[in-house]
This record gives structure tokens, sequence and C-alpha cells, in this order.
């Protein structure tokens, strides 16, 4: 819903800040007094192409900014969090026009594209009038709306999964399709798996292996260091383990002088069993030590077949293992592809089918609905003073055989202002006036079930007067009951339907024309009524005429 329009340097307008709340409001006043300037600012909040000839004569810029609330607003809200510009429950949107032409946006108060700023805005206001700009005209909008009116959401979700689930299957079968013949590639794989699987590649045995290879290769001279440690460690007076009794024995003749040497005796005794605890070990390990020329060759032979492996698939030895897992999974993958894209066929005919299936259901609902929607809306066009118009809603099947998330057919609202004429597309409607009407009439036959929650009407009431033009005001107090509504009029029975009301003036100043907006209460209502009904000069008889319409409007019988 709107909450606030702020207007700055904005074609005659010098600055001006409206607040709106819930219900139909309604804008007035006299010709030429910029009543439409309220549409326009929204027009281009809503991201239409930016015009130099709207910045007020004598500024640099104009500046537009409204604030919504998306209580109401669910998919404006998941529009934000996915374009990452959202800021709690609330939206700004704003922009400036430069008098040079270009011109900047701002949602949330980070800077955005126009086309950012139309699919927003798209979500939170739909604008019905004499403007390029209005909603029901896109082929999109009719078919959502008729969805709306139909309540179609079940079956709408129906033919979305059926068609996701259709649509993955057929990708799949293009990226099967894509890698052509793997007969060749299933061969290459199998014969360097072949090679790999022979040897023993985790770490674990490598690393085994090469220390194996490295105990070999140094035998001799490991002989050699474990014989001359065993003497130094053996039992002679000149080893090391004599060397440190006999230090021991020393320094416990000296202790008696000096208490701290136990600490050192204590020390040496730790020493004395280490070293025979090592003497043991490297006793067990020379015993291990054997230099044996044939396993020497065959650790030599392993470690070539391994390096060649490496060079070979261009990984390092300890990635070998690894290596030949990505292949064997491959592999498995390439083998069961051939059976796979097989299968898919079926399954691809099978989901192809459950989407007709849930499609022509959506189908037949859309055309219930759209009979529905077009009697009631040619009734009401009816009432809005175009006796004999009509109104219809075709179902075109889309083309291709793709599927589709939306269902197997387009909506196309037709309309016809003028009976024996045939209908035709509501975008090619001339009448700004009629197209008004008709989008009102629409709107209030699908009792406002589209999800945006702002509308505006502008000169809605054009060419009409009379009973026509309290029956217009009364079907958009009507679809205010439901939605916000705003609607710019030059008529008294339409203004005095208002839940509020806005009047526009416009005044010399400085030789400048400018115009104000100001809320009327309801004294200034009821003047504002008169001045519509009477003209420039109110008369008594034009003060009472626009009490009882504010009177019947409220549905209190007149006095």
């Amino acid at each position: 819903m709107l909450k606030r329009l702020s207007i700055k340097d904005f074609a005659v307008v010098s600055a001006t800040e409206l607040e709106f709340g819930p219900g139909l409001t309604v804008v007035s006043g006299e010709t030429g007094a910029g009543k439409s300037l309220i549409v326009d600012a929204l027009g281009f909040l809503s991201g239409l192409r930016a015009d130099s000839g709207m910045v007020r004569h004598g500024a640099q810029r104009a500046e537009l900014d409204a604030e919504f609330a998306l209580e109401d607003s669910p998919a404006a809200l998941a529009w934000l969090r996915e374009q990452e510009f959202d800021d709690g429950a609330g939206c700004q949107l704003r922009r400036t026009l430069r008098a040079d032409g270009g011109s900047r946006a701002w949602i949330n108060g980070r800077p955005a594209t126009l086309s950012q700023l139309g699919a927003l805005a798209a979500l939170l206001v739909e604008i019905h009038g004499q403007h390029e700009h209005q909603a029901l005209l896109s082929r999109g909008s009719q078919l959502a709306l008729l969805d709306a009116f139909g309540r179609h959401e079940a079956e709408l979700s129906a033919v979305a999964q059926a068609a996701r689930a259709w649509s993955a299957l057929l990708r799949e079968r293009d990226l099967l399709n894509a890698a052509g013949d793997v007969s060749d590639r299933i061969d290459f794989l199998g014969h360097q798996l072949g090679e790999l699987e022979r040897e023993a590649l985790e770490p674990d045995a490598i690393a085994d292996l090469v220390a194996a290879h490295r105990r070999q290769a140094h035998g001799a001279e490991l002989v050699e260091a474990c014989d001359t440690a065993l003497e130094r460690l053996g039992g002679d007076s000149d080893a090391l383990p004599a060397a440190v009794q006999q230090l021991r024995g020393l320094l416990a003749r000296m202790q008696a002088h000096e208490p701290r040497l136990g600490e050192v005796d204590a020390m040496l005794e730790g020493a004395a069993i280490q070293l025979d605890e090592a003497a043991v070990l490297l006793d067990r390990i020379r015993a291990d030590l054997d230099i044996d020329p044939g396993q020497m060759q065959q650790h030599d032979a392993r470690l070539s077949r391994l390096h060649e492996l490496s060079r070979k698939h261009r990984v390092p030895l300890e990635a070998l293992a690894a290596h030949r897992d990505a292949l064997a999974a491959e592999l498995q993958s390439l083998s069961t592809s051939a059976k796979r894209l097989e299968g898919l066929g079926a399954e691809i005919e099978s989901a192809a089918s459950a989407w007709r299936g849930a499609a022509a259901k959506l189908g037949k609902a859309r055309a219930k609905a759209a009979s529905a929607l077009g009697k009631a809306t040619t009734a009401l066009i009816g009432e809005l003073g175009m006796g004999g118009g009509r109104f219809e809603i075709t179902l075109e099947p889309t083309a291709g055989d793709a599927p589709d998330a939306q269902g197997g057919e387009r909506a196309e609202f037709l309309v016809t202002a003028n009976a024996g004429q045939p209908p035709r597309p509501l975008r090619k409607v001339a009448s700004g006036g009629e197209l008004s009407r008709i989008s009102l009439a629409i709107e209030v036959a699908a009792l406002g079930l589209d999800a945006v929650q702002t509308m505006v009407f502008d000169e809605v009431d054009s060419g009409i007067g009379g009973n026509v033009a309290g029956i217009v005001g009364r079907k958009l107090r009507d679809l205010g009951s439901r939605r916000q509504v705003l609607c710019v009029t030059h008529l008294p029975q339409v203004a005095a339907q208002g839940h509020a009301h806005y009047r526009v003036s416009k005044a010399e100043s400085d030789g400048m024309t400018q115009s104000a907006v100001r809320l009327l209460d309801d004294a200034g209502r009821q003047e504002e009524l008169a001045r519509m009904l009477g003209g420039i000069e109110v008369s008594r008889e034009a003060r009472a005429a626009a009490k009882r319409l504010l009177r019947e409007a409220e549905g209190t019988p007149a006095a």
C-alpha cells in the first residue's frame, strides 16, 4: 500500500508531500491545475523513460519519492530479498529527473536500474488511464488476473511442478547426447585403470616401499653403524655404560660434601637405564638388517613403475590412488550412460504426459473462469455508460512442445465499447476514458483479486455524467474496500465516494504558475464538491447538493 508520495520541482509543483491510507482516495481540481501530476509521478517511479520537460522551469532536477508498506505484498517482499534490496517490511522508491534529460533511481536507498524499478513497481501499483503504463495491457498480467479470479493456485502449482520435472529430464538427455559416442573413451579408461589397479597405490603403501628401498640402498652403512654403536654400548670397560657407572661412583664419594650431587646421580642412573634399552633396540634393528640384492632389485622395479605411472598420468606419486579412483568413477558413469539414455526416453514421455494432463486441467479451469469474468465485466461495462459494449477473454494455445510452467495457453482480453463492433485486444482500444472504465470494470468484476495492492485510475470518468458517474463512483468505492484505490476525477459524483479527498489548485507566484495539493476536511470537501457542481460561482443549491452527495456516499439518507 502506498503510504507517502513526495514531489519536488516536478512540472508546476514546487514541493508537496501527500499521505495515503486504505480505501478510495480521490484527487480533483480545476482544469489545468495538474491533477494528473500525481499519476505522472507514480508513472516515473514505475520506470517510465525520463522526460526533461517534467522538470520545473528554473530547477536543475525533479525529485520523486514514494514509500510503500509491504505487509500485504509478499511478491514484492520476495523480489526485494532476491535482488538484495530488502529493508524490513517497507519499501522506498526514489527517482530524480535532470533538466539535461538524465535520471537516477534508488530502491531503499540503494542505486537501481530503471528495469529494476519497473519490475518492483509492477508488483506495487497498477496505473489505469490515458497513459502507456497500464498493467492490464500486458498479456502476462491478463493471464495472472484470470488465474487469480479463478483461484487456480493448486492447478498452477501442479503444472509448474510437472514442467520442472519434464525440463530436468530433457536437460539430462541433452547432456548425455552431447557426450556423443563414448565407446573409445570407455576403452581408453579401461586400459589406464587396468595398469593402475595392478599396483598398490595407497599413500601408506608407497611410503613403506620408499622406506624399504632406502634401507636396502644403505644396508652396508646401516650394518656398520649398528655394529659400531653396539660395540660402544657393550660390557667392555671402555664402553659407555661402564663409564657412566664410574662417574656415579666418583660422585657418590663426594655426595656427603654436596647434597645436590644426588640429583646428578639420579640423572646418570636414568641415563644408564636408557643406554641399556638403546642397546637392546639396536641389537634388534641389527638383526633385522638383511642385505638382499634380489629384494633390492624388486624395490627398484616397483619404484620405477610407480614413477613411470606418475609421469604418464601427470600426477605426483601420492596422488596416484586418487587419480585411479577418479578414472574408475568416470568409467562407471560412462558405462551406465547408454542404459540411462535408453531409459530416459520413457521417463520423458511419462513426464510430458503428466504435464499435459495438469495443463489440460488448468486449461479447463481457465476457460470456465474466462467465461465468468467475461460475463461479469460485460455487465459492468454496460453499467458504466458503454451500452452494447462487450468483454471477452480468448485463450490461445502456446506454440511448441516445450514444458511451460504457466500452462498450455495465454490469455488475451478483447473488448468493444459499441454494439455491432467486433471485439479487439484491450491494448488496441483507442479512447483513454473508455480504457479506464473498462479497466475499472475488469478490476471490479475480478474483485480486486490480483496481487497488486494499489490501483490508480486517471480520468476514469472521462466522457460520462449523471447516473453513470454515480455508478462509477460506487464501483470505485467498492473496489477500495479490497484494495487501495487512487482516482483523479472531475466529477462530483465520483469525488463524493472517496474516503479521502485531495484538491489540486494553481496560482501565479513571481510570474510563474505553481500547483499546490491540499488534503480536504469535511467542510473543504463539501465546498470542493459544490465548486465541481456549480462552477466558479458556488450557490447555496450547489452546497446543498454537495452535502447530499456526501451523505449518500456514506450511506446516510439526505435530510
